[in-house]
C-alpha cells in the first residue's frame, strides 16, 4: 500500500485524485494539505505542509506555485519523495527542484498524461527516420479559452524531444506573420489555438513530399492527468534521491 499526502487536496485536481485513489486498493491518501477548508475529506487536512505530522511514502502536489518552495524543503527534511505537478514555476524554483532532487526523489514532467509521454517516446524513433528523409515538422496545440500561456508546455516538450535527437539544431517558429519568406530546413513550427473548453489537443505533423504523417493526442478530461499522477506516486515510492519524470514511469509500464 502506497501512503500519500495530497498537497492541494481541495482544488479541482486534488479532489479528482482523491476520488481516483479512493477506488484504488493499492494506494491511499493519509493526509491532505490545503489553505482552504471548504471541503470535508475522509483524511486529516492541514493548512500548510509544515504542520503535517502524518507519515507517508510520497507527496502528490497539485497546488499553487507559491507553496512549492516550502513543499520541497519539507520533502527533503522528511525524506519523502514528491510527485510535483504544479506548473508556472520561476527559474529560482526550478533550480530549487534540482537541488531538492539531490537529496530526495522528485518527479516532475511537462505533462502527467501517460499517453503524452508515450507519444514523446514514439516521436524519438519517428524523427530518426523522417527528418533525414526531408520531412518538415509542424506542431499544432489547442486548449480552452482560459489558458493564458502559449505555446503549451506540452507542445514545447514535443518539440524538444525531436530537437534533442538532432543536437538541438532546430529553431522554433511561433509566428509566421512577421516573416515573408519560406520556411527553412532547420525549424519547427509551433502554432497555438485557444477556444471553448478544449482540454488539450496536440498534433505533431511530419510533412514530406507527397505524404504527411501526423501523430496526435487528444485529452477529453483532466482525469487523465490525475491518473498519471497516481501512477507516478506508485512508481516513486521507495525510489532513491534523484530527478525523475514520466518517461521513467513509462519505462516500467
Amino acid at each position: 500500500m502506497t501512503k500519500v499526502i495530497m498537497h492541494g487536496c481541495n482544488g479541482k485536481m486534488g479532489q479528482m485524485i482523491t476520488n481516483i485513489i479512493a477506488a484504488d486498493e493499492e494506494i491511499e491518501i493519509v493526509a491532505g494539505v490545503d489553505a482552504s477548508d471548504h471541503i470535508k475529506n475522509a483524511y486529516p487536512v492541514f493548512s500548510e505542509i509544515a504542520k503535517c505530522d502524518v507519515a507517508a511514502d510520497v507527496v502528490i502536489d497539485f497546488c499553487a506555485a507559491a507553496a512549492v518552495d516550502a513543499l520541497l524543503d519539507y520533502c527533503v527534511e522528511k525524506q519523502i519523495p514528491c510527485v510535483l505537478c504544479t506548473t508556472g514555476l520561476s527559474e529560482a524554483q526550478l533550480a530549487h527542484v534540482e537541488e531538492a532532487a539531490k537529496k530526495t526523489a522528485v518527479l516532475k514532467s511537462a505533462n502527467m498524461s501517460l499517453g503524452v509521454n508515450m507519444l514523446l517516446k514514439i516521436l524519438k524513433d519517428a524523427a530518426k527516420v523522417l527528418v533525414p528523409a526531408g520531412f518538415d515538422i509542424e506542431i499544432v496545440e489547442k486548449h480552452h479559452n482560459l489558458k493564458v500561456d502559449a505555446p503549451s508546455g506540452t507542445a514545447l516538450a514535443l518539440a524538444d524531444t525531436i530537437n534533442e535527437e538532432f543536437d538541438n539544431k532546430y529553431e522554433y517558429m511561433y509566428d509566421r506573420s512577421q516573416k515573408r519568406e519560406r520556411r527553412t530546413d532547420k525549424e519547427i513550427g509551433i502554432s497555438a489555438v485557444r477556444g471553448g473548453t478544449i482540454v488539450g489537443d496536440h498534433d505533431v505533423i511530419f510533412a514530406g513530399e507527397d505524404e504527411v504523417i501526423t501523430f496526435s493526442h487528444r485529452a477529453y478530461s483532466k482525469a487523465l492527468f490525475a491518473k498519471g499522477a497516481v501512477q507516478a506516486a506508485k512508481f516513486l515510492k521507495g525510489k532513491p534521491a534523484g530527478r525523475y519524470d514520466m518517461k521513467d514511469v513509462i519505462g516500467e509500464a
